[in-house]
C-alpha cells in the first residue's frame, strides 16, 4: 500500500469522532492541576493556605495561554489551582475543534507552569459551550463565588491544622459550621476575613486594556500619539454584583486583540500582594 493510501485510511480513526464548537457558540475553558495536592503539599512544601510563589506561576501560566498561544482571549481568571479563559465568540482556530483546543491549552498550560515552578505540574482542560452571554458571567461568577468560599475554608482549616489537629480532626470540626461561624473562628484568633487579601478571597483576573503612549516622530521631531493594548493583571477584583457587571462588560463589547497582535504589556506574572 502506497504511503499516501495509509495515510488516508489511518487518519480516519483520529479524525472520525472530531467534534467543533457551533458558530455563535462562547467558549469557556478551565484548565485545572492535576494531583495538586501533592504538589503543593509534599514535593514543593507551599506555604499554607496561600503562597505567593504558587500564585505567581499560575499568573504567569494564565499570562502565558491569554497571550502567547494564538488564542483569542478577551478574559481570563484563575484561583487556586484552576485557570479558566473566555475567548472571542468568533474564535476559530483549529476550525473550533474540541480535541485541538483540550491538547494545546493542556500541554501549554503544564510546560509554562513547569518552567515558572522548575518542578513538574500538569493541567487536565476541558470546554464549557454557553450561548447566551449571561452563561457567560454565570460561569464566572461562579468561579469567583468559590474563591471565596475556598479562602474562608482554607483559612479555617489551616489555623486548626496549626493548632495540632490532624487533617481528620479540622475536617470534622468544620462539617457543617457556617460561614458566620468559620468567620467567628478566625476572628477569635486574631483574622479578620476582611482584611485578607482581595486577591485570595477573589481570584486574579487577566484583561486587554488600551494605554495611551506619546513618543517623538524621528522624521519631523514632532510629538506622535497612539493606543498600545497591554493585558492587564488585576489582582484586586471587585465583588458579587460589580464583578458580573465587569465580566458582562467584556463579553458584550467583544473587545481585545488577538495575541498575534497585541503584547501583554506590564504582565510579569508577579502582581503585588494586593490588600
Amino acid at each position: 500500500m502506497k504511503f499516501e493510501q495509509l495515510d488516508r485510511r489511518m487518519r480516519v480513526y483520529e479524525t472520525a469522532h472530531d467534534h467543533c464548537v457551533l458558530p455563535g457558540m462562547h467558549m469557556v475553558a478551565r484548565i485545572d492541576g492535576r494531583s495538586f495536592s501533592q504538589l503543593t503539599r509534599v514535593s514543593q512544601k507551599f506555604d499554607a493556605p496561600y503562597d505567593e510563589r504558587f500564585r505567581d506561576c499560575m499568573v504567569a501560566t494564565l499570562v502565558h495561554l491569554a497571550a502567547n498561544c494564538g488564542f483569542s482571549v478577551l478574559y481570563g481568571y484563575t484561583q487556586s489551582d484552576e485557570l479558566s479563559l473566555l475567548f472571542r465568540r468568533d474564535e476559530s482556530l483549529f476550525g473550533r475543534k474540541l480535541r485541538k483546543y483540550l491538547s494545546v491549552l493542556a500541554g501549554e498550560a503544564s510546560a509554562k507552569f513547569s518552567l515558572e515552578l522548575g518542578a513538574l505540574g500538569a493541567f487536565d482542560a476541558r470546554i464549557s459551550q454557553f450561548p447566551r452571554d449571561e452563561d457567560v458571567v454565570d460561569y464566572f461568577r461562579w468561579r469567583h463565588e468559590d474563591a471565596h468560599r475556598n479562602a474562608l475554608n482554607g483559612h479555617s482549616y489551616w489555623l486548626l491544622r496549626r493548632q495540632g489537629m490532624s487533617d481528620h480532626d479540622a475536617t470534622q470540626k468544620l462539617k457543617g459550621v457556617s460561614v458566620a461561624e468559620r468567620n467567628e473562628l478566625l476572628f477569635q484568633h486574631g483574622i479578620n476575613f476582611n482584611d485578607v487579601p482581595a486577591w485570595q478571597k477573589r481570584g486574579i483576573g487577566v484583561r486587554w486594556r488600551e494605554v495611551p503612549e506619546t513618543g517623538i516622530n524621528p522624521k519631523t521631531g514632532g510629538t506622535t500619539s497612539s493606543i498600545r493594548r497591554e493585558l492587564f493583571v488585576d489582582t484586586e477584583l471587585p465583588m458579587k454584583d460589580a464583578y458580573d457587571e465587569l465580566v458582562r462588560s467584556i463579553v458584550a463589547a467583544q473587545g481585545g486583540p488577538s495575541s498575534a497582535s497585541a503584547v501583554a504589556g506590564g504582565s510579569t506574572g508577579k502582581p503585588s500582594d494586593g490588600g
